[in-house]
């Protein structure tokens, strides 16, 4: 670690050498000041770029648990040319290294950056980490310029007066000027300056707890410094501002994480349509992706880079979807399953829908652009999933989740409920794999899961993540003597000393913490969804929010008082960091605050979505929404028409409903009979995602809802995707299955 973090300094180092002289010049920079103890351990090294001929070092300053600020120039192709950089992933490999005054030590804690977000004019740009920083505290931006003549702290890594590569960070103190519009003159006292090696290192006011960042250093004349030239004696130095862009970084370091497939900072979407016909075969499956920003459109099939295997008659490509950043460069990667798939076993015999996962790669170029991907696949690898036989009918990418764990490790949860366990068909098993982990997961035999396998169980068909949890449901189960009642386990993403996920709770209808009796085809867990909740008091989205649909429950219809089979219900769960879960909101059109009456067959809670619009804010019934499908009602005369209705699940239900249907919110058109809306949802932070896979078009349409259009707010425009507009081709058949 010693060696690569020298010879990256050196680089860095030669290169700033090259390109400054002049103040006017933007230039890599460092301090000549003294050894800096512990007091800013908010300060940042960047490394930037494997090439040897090319690399550079820069300082930056922790501003938020995943956020680094520092200079845009530090990115810049030409760095003596100007600052302009463009957003996204970051142009070289980048890796922040954080609380670590003395880089001979491995204190402190290493991530690699993923995202930039530039500001529009000055010299400043806040760089997103692969993983929240957890062992130092952020810095707090100040709330206005400094006096004239005010002494600031510069702490930074780059050269001092008598070394060319330090290992240690150093401090230096300057005297503010007066401010000139977005730029901070400084001088150094006595000696101090900034020298080459470390642009964007944090000009800060005020000592200890009280401490504030108030700009980022960007150019300097270097006096005094190493390996400058002896002639010059000027210490003066200039700053761009960060007091009165507090507004910009607040907004930026509170946004969730996008979809990019394509790594250039706007929001992507993924729409499959897994009964699509490929190559003349039948339900082979094929993913449309549309870039944000009006970049175009991909279709990805297993015939694309990176995908392996041919479409074949009922592979189902694209029957479950999840993204994540798999390789933590930035750009999105896709991952598809693919439960029809055959296989071949050992002995070469054919294995019917035994199913595997593609984990096709984001790039710049797009995604399925290049060769690379990986396929998890029974048999294959390091892990459990490389022990594990090929059965027909084991399903493997049924349902998948992925996402990042605290850390922000990247993982993937893949169900494959058709595999047979202890003799048992379909009991359903679990595969997980976390960062270079090998493979592991569960099922219901698993040591201290609380729950035996049983046929039929199909557990992990369905499942569902969030950074602190794992949620599967196996909404088969039999709870007693009642078929298909269901259950839903949880589990974290701790791995134990066994080698195994570690089990946190199971839940089920009749617990006397679940009023609701378990009963013959509830289906309790048949659609899951889980979202981060920062409680009050709490420093952080240190809870969990669940969601579960119980679509076959039986309720009372209000009007008749005649019971109505499978009308469905949604139950709600706030999971706290430790201890145990309650239920906080018992959704059904049973209750009065609830739009609609109960009718056989509605299947509420066929489909759920969650989002947390502010994760890092208290939770509030303004931040927290629930969407959840009815795709069986019938409305207005229109048969199975299909209805979605949003709630806030923590606030009143009267309060917060909304009926979304085609007409209201912004979704164009009116009710189709049998189109089922309410079938696909899926959400983000910014918008609800509606798949109707089964109309108005031939092909299936997907609408992009702003949250704020069915919660009260300021309504935005709908997105609409649809084959045969926008670049779409004119084909499919069930668009819109699932969306990511």
């Amino acid at each position: 670690m010693r060696r690569e973090t020298l010879r990256r300094a050196v680089a860095a180092s030669a290169l700033a050498a090259i390109i400054l002289t002049p103040l006017g010049v933007p230039a890599a920079l460092a301090v000549v000041g003294p050894v800096e103890t512990a007091e800013a351990d908010f300060a940042v090294r960047l490394a930037i770029g494997t090439d040897e001929a090319t690399n550079r070092a820069c300082s930056g300053a922790l501003v938020a648990p995943e956020w680094v600020l520092t200079a845009a120039s530090c990115f810049a192709d030409d760095p003596a040319a100007g600052h302009t950089i463009a957003a996204g992933a970051p142009p070289a490999a980048t890796t922040a290294t954080i609380g670590r005054g003395d880089l001979t030590t491995s204190e402190g804690q290493e991530r690699g950056v993923v995202t930039l977000v530039p500001h529009e004019s000055r010299d400043l740009v806040l760089a997103r980490l692969a993983g929240p920083v957890t062992t130092v505290a952020p810095v707090a931006i100040g709330t206005s310029v400094p006096a004239a003549g005010e002494q600031l702290a510069v702490p930074g890594y780059g050269r001092t007066a008598t070394e060319w590569s330090p290992l240690q960070r150093h401090t230096a103190t300057l005297t503010a000027g007066t401010a000139v519009g977005g730029d901070l003159p400084l001088t150094g006292v006595g000696e101090a300056a900034v020298c080459a090696g470390d642009t964007g290192a944090p000009v800060l006011s005020g000592t200890g707890s009280g401490t504030e960042l108030v700009a980022v250093a960007t150019r300097s004349w270097q006096g005094g410094c190493f390996g400058a030239d002896p002639a010059e004696t000027r210490t003066d130095a200039v700053a761009s501002r960060v007091d009165d862009v507090r507004s910009w970084v607040d907004a930026t370091t509170t946004t969730a994480h996008i979809v990019d497939f394509n790594c250039d900072g706007v929001r992507d979407v993924a729409i499959a349509d897994p009964d699509a016909t490929v190559a003349g075969r039948a339900r082979a499956g094929l993913v449309r992706v549309i870039y944000g920003g009006g970049a175009g459109t991909t279709e990805i099939t297993q015939e694309s880079p990176g995908v392996e295997g041919g479409p074949e008659a009922g592979d189902q490509f694209g029957f479950s979807l999840a993204t994540y950043d798999k390789d933590l460069d930035g750009c999105t990667d896709l991952a598809v399953g693919t439960p029809g798939e055959d296989l071949t076993d050992t002995a070469g015999a054919a294995v019917a829908d035994a199913g595997w996962v593609s984990v096709i790669n984001g790039h710049r170029d797009g995604v399925a652009v290049h060769t690379g991907g990986t396929t998890y696949v029974q048999g294959r690898g390091d892990g459990l999933l490389g022990t594990a036989g090929r059965e027909a009918g084991d399903q493997t990418g049924y349902a998948i989740a992925a996402g990042h764990t605290e850390d922000g490790t990247p993982f993937l949860v893949i169900g494959a409920p058709g595999e047979d366990l202890a003799g048992l068909a379909d009991g359903g098993v679990v595969y997980y794999v976390q960062g270079d982990r090998p493979s592991t997961g569960f099922n219901q035999n698993t040591t201290n899961f609380g729950s035996d396998v049983e046929a039929g169980d199909r557990y992990g068909s369905v499942l569902a993540a969030d950074s602190h949890l794992i949620a599967v449901g196996a909404p088969d189960e039999a709870v007693g003597s009642s078929a298909k009642s269901g259950l839903v386990h949880l589990v974290t993403h701790t791995i134990g000393s066994d080698g195994y996920p570690v089990y946190r709770s199971g839940l089920q209808q009749g617990l006397e913490r679940i009023p609701d009796p378990a009963e013959a085809g509830d289906e309790f867990g048949r659609a899951l969804d889980l979202v981060e909740y920062r409680p009050a008091g709490a420093a952080g989205p240190t809870d969990s929010i669940l969601a579960v649909g119980v679509p076959g429950e039986s309720q009372t219809n209000v009007s008749t008082g005649v019971d109505r089979p499978a009308a469905g219900r949604v139950a709600v769960f706030h999971v706290p960091a430790s201890g145990s879960w309650t239920q906080i909101s018992d959704i059904g059109q049973t209750d009065a605050a609830v739009p609609g009456d109960a009718e056989a067959n509605d299947r509420m809670g066929a489909a759920v979505a969650l989002t947390n619009t502010d994760p890092d804010a208290v939770g509030t019934a303004g931040t927290v929404h629930l969407a959840i499908g009815i795709p069986g009602e019938t409305r207005n005369g229109v048969t199975r028409s299909g209805l979605i209705q949003v709630f806030s699940p923590l606030g009143t239900l009267a309060a917060s409903a909304f009926e979304l249907v085609p007409g209201t919110g912004g979704i164009p058109g009116t009710a189709v009979a049998e189109e089922q809306l309410g079938r696909s949802l899926a959400a983000t932070s910014t918008h609800l995602y509606v798949g109707v896979p089964d109309g108005p078009s031939p092909y299936g349409v997907a609408h992009a809802v702003p949250w704020a259009n069915v919660t009260g707010g300021s309504a935005g425009p709908v997105t609409t995707y649809q084959p045969g507009v926008g670049g779409l081709p004119a084909a499919g058949v069930a668009f819109g299955s699932a969306i990511r």
